[in-house]
């Protein structure tokens, strides 16, 4: 029994050895597993908030008043309006306007705005001139500002904005005595006013220099510097007067021409546009700019940049240096010049555009005389 036993304990103990000898039974290899990843929860910060600075002029009110040719002249209630919008983009004041139908209007508007508390008053053209003085004194603390003109003596609260509208002339009547085929050129007035004239003089004195220069005779149409008479509309709105009177002076010959009228002047280049003869010299703003039907016939335009006096009057006050007196636009700062010849720039040849470029210098260093001799 022992013995049955003792064999059969050895079979299993040689059975087990054998198996192991042979592998065995499969055992699962450990499987490798990577260390979990720990990430820290994401810290939330709000977006910076950028904040600009308010523009100067927030709160400031700038207020014009037109004269009656309207704030849409193309002329230059529209060049001055145009500085109170650069001005409401650049110091972000507030800007109004008030337009003017007749004169009567000028002092109402004027008081209207006075009501309303505004930080300037822009007053434009002569012929506000008296309201605007008599409001300007009645209300010492209110700070004015008048386009085309300025007075002797000046007034505290009063800065005039004036423009040498005859030096930009000169050249004006120079290029047109340069351009012209037929050697008669014209120009008119709206009224004989020292803001009007002071265009008409520079135009006739710049052809009598080119004749000088030149030994020509091209004759000025409309306007004798030497005894201050010529051809005017007697209007600022009336656009069939400048129809009429532009034909009047390409019936005589003139074959560029001038008007010094506003919107009187439209209607002038609406029949030169007709005719097809001849050319036109805008002013106050760019003609082929503002005026872009009749650009196939603007030469060139007498630049009177109001826009740009208009924005420094406003820095003065929302800086707090505003002060009475006047400022001069001309050709050395850029208040006055001559806007390109656009599509027309074939017609000036570079002789004369060296010429012309000459004037101007002689202009600037005082050398040519761009206003007539005073009366004996």
């Amino acid at each position: 029994m022992h013995k049955k036993l003792y064999a059969a304990l050895t079979l299993l103990v040689l059975a087990a050895m054998a198996l192991s000898a042979c592998g065995g039974a499969a055992t699962a290899e450990p499987v490798a597993t990577e260390a979990p990843v720990v990430t820290e929860a994401p810290v939330v910060t709000e977006a910076p908030v950028v904040t600009e600075a308010p523009l100067p002029g927030v709160g400031f009110r700038i207020c014009q008043v037109t004269d009656t040719g309207g704030i849409d002249d193309k002329s230059f209630n529209a060049t001055a309006w145009k500085g109170v919008t650069d001005a409401m983009a650049v110091y972000g004041v507030e800007g109004q306007y008030l337009e003017s139908q007749e004169q009567a209007d000028y002092e109402r508007n004027i008081n209207a705005f006075l009501e309303q508390g505004c930080d300037l008053i822009i007053t434009v053209g002569f012929f506000l001139g008296d309201a605007t003085s008599a409001a300007a004194v009645a209300n010492p603390t209110v700070n004015f500002s008048i386009v085309d003109m300025a007075y002797d003596p000046t007034i505290p609260n009063v800065l005039g904005q004036v423009f040498r509208t005859d030096q930009a002339g000169f050249l004006a009547g120079y290029l047109a005595a340069g351009v012209s085929q037929t050697g008669v050129i014209g120009t008119f007035g709206g009224f004989q006013i020292p803001t009007v004239t002071a265009f008409m003089d520079g135009y006739a004195l710049g052809a009598q220099y080119y004749n000088q220069q030149h030994g020509t005779s091209v004759t000025v149409l409309g306007w004798d510097p030497a005894t201050q008479t010529g051809l005017f509309s007697m209007t600022f709105e009336n656009a069939d007067e400048g129809r009429r009177l532009g034909e009047s002076l390409m019936d005589e010959g003139a074959d560029i021409i001038m008007p010094v009228a506003g919107p009187v002047g439209l209607g002038t280049a609406a029949a030169v546009l007709e005719r097809g003869n001849a050319y036109i010299i805008g002013v106050d703003s760019d003609w082929f700019l503002t005026s872009p039907n009749y650009g196939s016939i603007v030469l060139t335009s007498v630049l009177k940049n109001m826009d740009v006096t208009v924005l420094d009057a406003v820095r003065m006050v929302v800086e707090g240096t505003f002060t009475g007196g006047m400022t001069v636009g001309d050709l050395p700062n850029g208040g006055v010049g001559l806007a390109p010849y656009h599509d027309l720039a074939s017609l000036v040849s570079p002789e004369l555009q060296a010429e012309l470029d000459a004037v101007q210098a002689g202009i600037v260093d005082g050398s040519i005389a761009t206003t007539p001799p005073p009366a004996p």
